[in-house]
């Protein structure tokens, strides 16, 4: 009789693995997948209201989303708020760590004011910055007052309010990567960049040959972090513009939230949301697949 390849000894370890790896499948099925694919479900029927239950009704609420200009807005300012947002606040980012992780004086300060923002409530900082952008009043307008420039209603043109918005949330997210960032830089062996720099190499040809390669697998996970905070942060919204001017600032999520409990179409909001999940998940699945053959872990 053939014994098992793994034998009595590896059964039990097998068992146990599995053991272990329980609590966290079971919490991430109640809490991720269960609600995803009741998410889905919901999309194909219509809102209940009252005595009116809810119908079947399949792809409609789908196909009425193609025809739907609002969501279409929605969809292409959160694809500019994401380039505005997750390649400027990695850039920044990445430069406060290395100013930061140099021999300078006051280099704790520097790091206490550069991680400041990230641990202020994001209501907190859209107040903040509420004072900055108001017409006349606010810091911006008075800088430009004193040569001579008009006021410009930063946050009440479609012109200027979705960058504004953009600059808030780089300003907010920039300190909470460049920790990463900092440990990273840490972590890396002084060793390398001083051979380097015997070999003759300048010090931007030491950060892209050297450090910026062994920054990498920080870089991936910084990434899907940013790109992750991009469709998720609407905080801000509520306080400072509410979509407007016009939705000019509506984003995706926003306008979930609008559908679902401002016109309570639930049914339609849980469209709106497989479209976000679906969209977040090909975003992901293209970063591991892609970026994680570029990624360096030793």
């Amino acid at each position: 009789m053939t014994a098992h390849p793994l034998g009595n000894g590896g059964r039990l370890a097998a068992i146990h693995g599995w053991l272990l790896l329980l609590p966290a499948a079971v919490l991430l099925a109640a809490f991720t997948h269960y609600p995803a694919v009741a998410t889905f479900w919901h999309s194909l029927f219509t809102t209940p209201r009252g005595n009116r239950p809810a119908r079947f009704i399949g792809a409609d609420h789908y196909r009425d989303m193609l025809a739907d200009p609002i969501f279409w807005t929605a969809l292409q300012n959160n694809l500019v708020f994401a380039a505005g947002t997750i390649l400027p606040s990695i850039a920044l980012a990445m430069a406060m760590a290395l100013w930061v992780n140099a021999r300078i004086a006051g280099r704790g300060l520097l790091r206490l004011a550069y991680f400041t923002p990230t641990v202020l409530p994001m209501i907190a900082v859209a107040n903040i910055w509420l004072f900055f952008y108001t017409p006349d009043y606010g810091l911006f307008d008075q800088v430009r007052g004193l040569f001579g420039l008009p006021a410009v209603n930063w946050l009440g043109s479609g012109d200027t309010a979705l960058g504004a918005v953009i600059v808030v949330t780089v300003w907010k997210e920039a300190g909470f990567f460049m920790i990463f960032y900092l440990a990273a830089l840490q972590q890396i062996p002084p060793e390398l960049g001083e051979a380097a720099q015997l070999e003759g190499a300048s010090r931007w040809q030491r950060f892209w040959r050297v450090t910026f390669p062994l920054l990498m697998p920080t870089t991936l996970f910084v990434l899907i972090n940013a790109t992750i905070n991009a469709f998720r942060l609407v905080d801000h919204l509520f306080v400072m513009t509410r979509g407007g001017p016009d939705n000019a600032t509506s984003l995706l999520l926003y306008y979930i939230y609008e559908v679902g409990f401002k016109f309570w179409d639930q049914g339609y909001a849980a469209a709106l949301t497989m479209v976000l999940l679906s969209l977040l998940a090909t975003v992901a699945l293209l970063k591991f697949f892609w970026l994680e053959r570029k990624v360096h872990y030793q």
